[in-house]
């Protein structure tokens, strides 16, 4: 299909920033479209929803480690998702200016996983939070939204962005109203929310601070996700590209005739790609 086809090639040849956009949409609609398909049936989704969802019980966590991941990528509602996406569009955009995707892609990750642990800790240790710990969940991109914030507020404190109704603030002052906001927000509801978001903020500030010294934690982590999707299509592009070229040179040399029936296959199959 054209659409498809359309879609798989603007992922693959956007920005990380983008793709990782469009993968937070995706699968919130893959999420509510198959809830409404199943609820015709009077089929509940929510036990299988809840797999994807990070627990602060740990007993609970043990079975399903890939929550402290996949947390950061599901969201509530479309307001939750609307509002973490554009601020993750204005703050991922600042950051490219002055870090690379390997960075973006550590700094979102480590920085959604900072905000799990803390949501996990203190769930289970704080006493005003223990009583929940049996029931308390986490989701939404905000922690990796904070971190990707609080890393580029750190590195360009006096950055100036206006504002409606504020004018020009300096990103440094927006970045620590975040932070009080979320701190006095933690009893008024959503308390797991609130601290997650504060794990995120932390590693973002400790990021930079750290990569300041010489020392980039993302150097070795983005290793682990180097043979992930967003680049695995990139590099099979490449090597079809290095092959197509060798199959161009033996025309150039020896005529369309010298080439094998592979040779010839493959010529077709770019071809057809381009149309």
């Amino acid at each position: 299909m054209t659409l498809i086809k359309d879609i798989k090639y603007n992922f693959y040849n956007t920005t990380i920033l983008n793709k990782f956009i469009y993968l937070n949409v995706a699968l919130f609609l893959i999420f509510n479209i198959l809830s409404v398909v199943f609820g015709l049936f009077m089929i509940d989704t929510s036990k299988y929803v809840v797999k994807f969802i990070l627990p602060s019980n740990t007993q609970e966590l043990i079975t399903q480690p890939w929550t402290l991941i996949t947390y950061m990528f599901m969201h509530e509602n479309f307001i939750h998702l609307f509002f973490n996406l554009l601020w993750l569009h204005f703050g991922g955009k600042l950051f490219l200016e002055y870090f690379n995707e390997k960075q973006f892609i550590s700094t979102y990750i480590l920085g959604g996983i900072a905000g799990g642990l803390l949501f996990i800790l203190a769930f289970n240790y704080l006493p005003a939070l223990k009583e929940y710990n049996l029931n308390a969940k986490a989701l939404g991109a905000s922690a990796s939204v904070l971190a990707i914030m609080f890393a580029i507020s750190t590195h360009i404190p006096n950055f100036k962005i206006t504002l409606p109704f504020l004018g020009s603030v300096k990103i440094k002052y927006l970045a620590f109203a975040f932070l009080i906001l979320d701190i006095l927000s933690i009893p008024k509801g959503n308390a797991g929310g609130h601290i997650a978001h504060i794990g995120g903020a932390i590693f973002g500030f400790l990021y930079i601070k750290q990569l300041n010294k010489g020392f980039d934690i993302s150097k070795n982590f983005y290793q682990l996700f180097s043979n992930s999707f967003f680049n695995k299509k990139t590099k099979k592009k490449k090597k079809n590209q290095k092959n197509i070229d060798i199959v161009l040179e033996k025309i150039s040399k020896s005529g369309y005739n010298s080439l094998s029936k592979s040779d010839k296959e493959l010529l077709f199959k770019a071809s057809e790609q381009k149309n």
